[in-house]
């Protein structure tokens, strides 16, 4: 008794999830676009790289600081019987008496205690180093802010496949459930021209077998189906399955010249050329180490024998400074060469790129025309086949054709069905990865 009363309660608590809370006992379906919105929200990918943007923001900040004042404080405590350090402490205090001239007390002064309480500041005037710092710093943001949006565009491109994988999956279990209903009409028929005594038994059997062949294709496809499902679920920063709505991407085919136009703009390729005057910025900081550099500083002191904090003395002193570095091992020379090798290696790098992608956009062209060729042909062949599934049924029903005929062009339908439906698909992700190469797919799923 107590467990049909535990199966009664776990199917009302079903029913009532089901009614207060639709999407608890099914996969949450989704157009492309929701799809594509929340990815760009939640994708833990995109966001661990928003948040690298956000610290490469940050060093703006550090190389600003180098040109900013530096200001300190500090509390120092000391105790001594040196002479000249005794002597000092004594004049910082403010309590040197004409007995601290006499010889013993000069040679051999007292333990004295002293207590240091300083502000003190620096402040750059000239440092071409920094200055040329905050220039790299801030261009080297904007290249990894490139670097982002490109990310997102990747993000983009990878949601699209996953949702057109869910769509063929989809479609192909929608393919392998016909292929049972037919193989079990054909199975019905051999039975009930057996039973008439108008077919053999070998056609029940083979039918038989057929039926359990389009059953294993179609658990196949329920399998694959649920990957699909699982992979768009994780892409879209969730850990539950989320299934495709009936809906199409908003995209259309534009003009090659559109595409190469859009390249020169692409969001790595723009990142590349900043990364390359970048590098040139570095040049000149390796050499800027040659230039002196300049600075002004001061400080505010107080002096007390007997208690920290003290103000028994005070005093100032300002002060202004020209360092140069005349000799440093030839370590400027050897980064000065170094940056100027980088430098040419992001050159190298730019002009490949730029070479690449206008190869990548004429590949990518030239396959979105074949994939829309394949579409038409693959919709005429699925026409043909249908037709002759239809004319091979009417004979084999009327004795006319074996058996045999009959699964041939059930196959043949099959495959033209699947075929049809990989083509469509293939023709979508086909101007997809155009857009991609050209650096134009936000802007085409209209996210930009």
């Amino acid at each position: 008794m107590p467990k049909y009363v535990c199966r009664i309660c776990l199917a009302v608590l079903i029913m009532i999830a089901t009614h207060y809370f639709p999407g608890f006992c099914q996969d949450t379906r989704m157009t492309f676009s929701q799809a594509l919105k929340i990815a760009l929200d939640e994708n833990k990918e995109l966001r661990a790289s928003r948040n690298n943007l956000s610290a490469q923001k940050e060093n703006i900040g550090i190389a600003r600081s180098q040109l900013l004042p530096k200001i300190f404080f500090e509390e120092r405590a000391t105790r001594t019987n040196n002479p000249p350090s005794t002597f000092m402490m004594k004049l910082n205090q403010q309590r040197f008496t004409a007995s601290d001239f006499a010889i013993d007390s000069l040679n051999y002064p007292k333990t004295t205690n002293d207590y240091q309480t300083s502000f003190s500041f620096e402040q750059p005037v000239f440092v071409m180093k920094s200055f040329l710092g905050l220039t790299a710093a801030k261009s080297d943001f904007s290249a990894q802010n490139e670097e982002f949006t490109r990310k997102k565009e990747e993000i983009s491109l990878n949601v699209a496949r996953a949702y057109l994988r869910t769509n063929i999956a989809r479609a192909y279990l929608k393919v392998a459930e016909k292929g049972v209903e037919d193989a079990r009409e054909h199975a019905r028929i051999a039975q009930v021209r057996y039973k008439n005594g108008m077919g053999l038994y070998s056609d029940c059997l083979r039918t038989g077998t057929n039926l359990i062949e389009a059953e294993q294709k179609k658990i196949t496809a329920q399998k694959e189906h649920a990957v699909a499902k699982r992979w768009l679920g994780l892409l879209l920063g969730r850990s539950t399955p989320v299934d495709t709505a009936d809906d199409t991407m908003p995209l259309d085919i534009r003009d090659v010249t559109y595409y190469l136009g859009a390249s020169a703009s692409r969001r790595d390729v723009a990142a590349l050329r900043l990364r390359h005057e970048t590098a040139k910025t570095n040049v000149r900081i390796a050499e800027s180490r040659y230039l002196p550099w300049v600075g002004v500083g001061g400080s505010y002191q107080y002096n007390d024998h007997s208690k920290l904090f003290g103000t028994e003395g005070d005093s100032w002193q300002v002060m202004a400074f020209l360092r140069w570095d005349l000799f440093d091992g030839l370590n400027r020379e050897s980064e000065r060469r170094k940056a100027q090798y980088q430098m040419a290696e992001t050159n190298e790098k730019l002009k490949g790129l730029e070479e690449l992608v206008a190869f990548k956009i004429e590949e990518s062209y030239l396959a979105v025309e074949e994939a829309k060729k394949n579409v038409e042909l693959s919709l005429s062949a699925l026409k043909s086949a249908e037709e002759g599934q239809r004319l091979v049924k009417s004979r084999y029903e009327n004795s006319l054709s074996p058996l045999v005929d009959l699964i041939d062009v059930q196959l043949n339908v099959n495959r033209a069905r699947a075929d049809a439906v990989a083509r469509e698909n293939n023709y979508t992700l086909a101007i997809i990865n155009l857009s991609y190469e050209s650096g134009t797919i936000l802007n085409d799923l209209g996210v930009e």
